[in-house]
């Protein structure tokens, strides 16, 4: 068993791992991976840590783009979290997505680091429009289930649990998790790297229940999301445009970490 004591960690991904819907382009982007880090910072507190995600990202190119800068910090920590903006791409492969996920998840842990992962929740449970790429998330998640035993990659199952799409979780846009959700994110994978203080405190409901709009309100409301994101998402798609065009990693060296004092929502 790994002896928790880390002095490299490495995070790449997309959106979710850049920090999207936890803080903002002017005070800065948190995300849960800089919340994990400040964690296992608390257990290790020589850690340097990198993010390599950038939005928009599909895992062919996390795969292409982040891996070898990734491979050239020599982690012994490194999370890989691609695939969502696969889902919800037209043509979608899962054997393709997983291929990438899994030459990452190969090249790192060849190269001796410990490598942790998730799963993906059922989306038609955040937005009800998109009901179809509901068997697209499972079918991904099987092949990240059986390519991660394959390399003694470590999955954090969020997808098993229902607290994950309390939409208190989510941020407007349904697609990247709020405050509180990129909270559960980074306990669930401490938790799966049973880091110190960790628990299963997680996937415990929150302690009200959500409000949730029926009748014309759910109608009204899904309209709405529907006009502010949804619409300019597909304008994007059908100009070739990409929310991280033009974009590159906030945190591309490794650096001391920086504990930001917050207190726990996760009840």
């Amino acid at each position: 068993m790994h002896s928790g004591e880390y002095l490299r960690y490495v995070a790449l991904g997309d959106s979710q791992t850049e920090g999207l819907g936890d803080g903002d382009e002017i005070t800065g982007l948190r995300g849960w991976a800089d919340r994990l880090a400040e964690q296992l910072a608390a257990s290790s507190p020589g850690l340097q840590y990198a993010n390599l995600a950038v939005r928009g990202r599909l895992a062919a190119h996390v795969h292409a783009e982040q891996l070898g800068p990734a491979l050239a910090l020599r982690p012994d920590l490194a999370t890989v979290v691609a695939g969502v903006n696969d889902l919800i791409r037209p043509r979608f492969d899962a054997d393709e997505v997983a291929g990438h996920l899994e030459a990452m998840f190969a090249a790192l842990t060849a190269q001796g680091a410990r490598v942790a992962t998730v799963t993906f929740p059922d989306v038609a449970r955040i937005t009800p429009l998109a009901r179809p790429i509901g068997s697209r998330a499972a079918a991904l998640n099987d092949r990240i289930r059986a390519a991660a035993l394959r390399h003694g990659v470590i999955v954090a199952e969020t997808a098993h649990h229902p607290v994950v799409t309390d939409p208190r979780l989510w941020s407007e846009d349904r697609l990247h998790a709020s405050p509180l959700g990129h909270e559960r994110i980074a306990a669930a994978v401490a938790h799966a790297l049973r880091l110190p203080g960790s628990s299963d405190a997680w996937t415990h409901p929150l302690s009200s229940p959500a409000a949730v709009p029926y009748g014309w309100r759910a109608v009204a409301a899904e309209l709405r999301w529907a006009a502010a994101f949804l619409g300019p998402w597909l304008g994007r798609r059908l100009r070739g445009r990409s929310s991280g065009d033009g974009r590159v990693a906030k945190r591309p060296h490794l650096l001391p970490v920086q504990a930001l004092p917050v207190e726990s929502e996760i009840n």
